[in-house]
């Protein structure tokens, strides 16, 4: 593809990041992951017992002549709570933290902007953090969570939902019908 830009961002738990960007209209690959800690290749059970510095992530690729950076970033923005540190509802500590990991200047430019846009458009303050590190994908089993095990998984069942709900809500036109 040769317009396509890949992202990384951590919103709590991975399977709920994944699940809102595979619905995206022009998001072409998602990948569930870990970035930002110390340890080489970690795996669930250390990132879980939060002391490896990792968040749980995404890495998406996706197509700009179908959607904008700003756009990727601002659904990011409002598909998670942003304002809550390092937790998302139930899920608590550093590895569900909100944060960007851009992989170029202008990604480190436009998540400045849509952490901006969010704090002027709601109440509170974004704790979402901009971050360096190093990609390790997660176990083959978190891959495409929620197509498989997920729909059988009671937190998934209450959580993932409701983020798919917000997105179809505030960004139309931009989800996939089929989704």
């Amino acid at each position: 593809m040769a317009n396509s830009e890949t992202v990384i961002v951590a919103g709590g738990c991975f399977w709920c990041t994944e699940a809102v960007f595979k619905d995206v209209i022009g998001v072409t690959e998602v990948e569930s992951g870990y970035i930002g800690g110390d340890v080489e290749n970690p795996t669930y059970k250390q990132v879980c017992s939060g002391n490896t510095g990792h968040a749980e992530a995404v890495r998406l690729t996706f197509d700009r002549d179908r959607v904008s950076l700003a756009e990727i970033y601002d659904m990011f923005m409002g598909t998670h709570d942003p304002s809550q540190l390092n937790r998302q509802g139930n899920d608590v500590g550093t590895q569900y933290r909100s944060a960007i990991f851009p992989l170029s200047d202008e990604q480190r430019e436009e998540a400045e902007a849509a952490i901006a846009r969010w704090n002027e458009s709601n109440p509170g303050e974004a704790v979402t953090t901009i971050e360096d590190g190093t990609w390790y994908p997660a176990e083959d089993y978190h891959q495409d969570y929620w197509e498989g095990e997920g729909q059988r998984n009671p937190y998934c069942m209450a959580v993932i939902p409701p983020k798919l709900m917000k997105l179809r809500k505030s960004f139309q036109g931009k989800v996939r019908e089929d989704a």
